[in-house]
């Protein structure tokens, strides 16, 4: 009989503590606190990601109810709701983003031997997006979008090995998805594939400088003249593929140099779209494939809505929702890691719905995870009838 520790306490013990205390340290998370410590919300609010809890009471009542077993666990104190709901309004959420930052970093070596094929090489495929995470504007004065309408926005750059976020930034609805290029470093030779939101001369040009690509898609009435051309494989899609030059004076001023304009066809849906970038060696072909990877963050966002507590929060203020919102990126890397170090098959969906029904069981991981398979066996002597003989 297996007495280890429990699934919980074994997801947890991917979370490195040295590193951990360091950001709470970082901004005196524990200062005058002498139960519910920091460590002690970060789990709590990790047991409410892995098994989507619906309010502070239902964490309360869940978590009392395995009141003997939270020492093992690593839950030192009593849960309480109002101490909860107190550490969710006071604590400093940069603590959570600090502490995701550091899982990210990690995340990504584990993926990092993934690839996408020849063409690419060594270098770095990122898709930069934002999604909006809408708000009761009377519940969130804070969180301002429009007149009647509160949101934020969740802007992250996905490193597409493995789809591990590697920037995350959370503002108000307001805040335009290009601004968020600004706080961007370009990374030398990575790629960066973006949707039309972030067509801006000025901030493209500064990637340019920076030595990296970027891909993005035109928009209508967009003003340039034709330097050359190339001749375009109109079999695989590729209407056009030219090197062209901006027209318009500002946005000239913005972007002095050459820019490569591909129009594809897509042959599944019939769409056509047009391509911006900085890079001229790879075929106009691979440009629309890497256009077509970028789908993988839209999957991120989805999955992420669909399966971790970020669209209905335990808390009203700025600091609650953005500490809500970091523990739970910080859940989803810690499964993503377990997932890699383990070897485990199973998608992160499998995962998390098994993991939410046996969190307290002292079973080893792998075991909980395995998944039987039944096998009909095809008895030629059976009575029973097939429908579709």
């Amino acid at each position: 009989m297996y007495s280890g520790q429990s699934v919980f306490s074994q997801i947890m013990a991917y979370l490195p503590l040295p590193r951990f205390h360091t950001c709470v340290r970082r901004y005196r998370g524990n200062h005058k606190v002498q139960r519910f410590t920091c460590l002690d919300q970060f789990l709590v609010m990790a047991f409410a990601q892995l098994t989507q809890r619906e309010s502070l009471r239902d964490i309360e009542v869940c978590l009392r109810s395995m009141r003997s077993k939270l020492y093992h666990v690593g839950i030192r104190s009593r849960v309480s709701r109002n101490t909860l709901a107190n550490a969710n309004e006071v604590r400093d959420w940069r603590i959570y983003a600090d502490v995701a930052h550091v899982l990210i970093d990690k995340a990504r070596l584990l993926y990092a031997d993934e690839d996408y094929g020849r063409e690419l090489k060594a270098s770095t495929l990122y898709a930069l997006d934002a999604t909006t995470i809408d708000l009761c504007l009377s519940l969130f004065p804070w969180a301002h979008f429009r007149r009647a309408k509160g949101a934020v926005k969740l802007h992250t750059l996905m490193d597409l090995r493995g789809s591990i976020p590697s920037f995350i930034y959370i503002s108000d609805g307001k805040l335009h998805d290009s601004r968020v290029l600004d706080l961007l470093v370009p990374e030398p030779g990575a790629y960066y594939v973006m949707d039309r939101a972030y067509l801006d001369f000025e901030r493209l040009f500064r990637i340019h400088r920076g030595q990296a690509f970027f891909l993005t898609r035109a928009k209508k009435r967009f003003q340039f003249y034709r330097r050359c051309s190339v001749q375009p494989d109109k079999s695989k899609g590729v209407q056009c593929d030219q090197t062209i030059m901006l027209k318009s004076p500002i946005p000239a001023k913005k972007y002095p140099q050459p820019l490569r304009r591909i129009r594809y066809l897509d042959p599944t849906t019939g769409n056509r779209l047009v391509f911006l970038t900085n890079q001229f060696e790879l075929p106009a072909v691979t440009i629309a494939r890497l256009y077509k990877a970028r789908w993988r963050i839209e999957l991120f966002f989805k999955w992420i809505k669909q399966h971790l507590r970020i669209k209905v929060f335990y808390g009203t203020s700025n600091n609650a929702v953005k500490t809500q919102i970091w523990i739970a990126i910080s859940t989803y890397l810690l499964v993503a890691i377990m997932k890699k170090e383990l070897g485990v098959e199973q998608s992160l969906y499998t995962i998390l719905r098994v993991l939410s029904l046996s969190l307290f069981e002292k079973v080893p991981i792998l075991e909980a995870l395995t998944v039987c398979e039944m096998q009909n066996q095809d008895n030629p002597c059976r009575n029973q009838l097939n429908l579709f003989d």
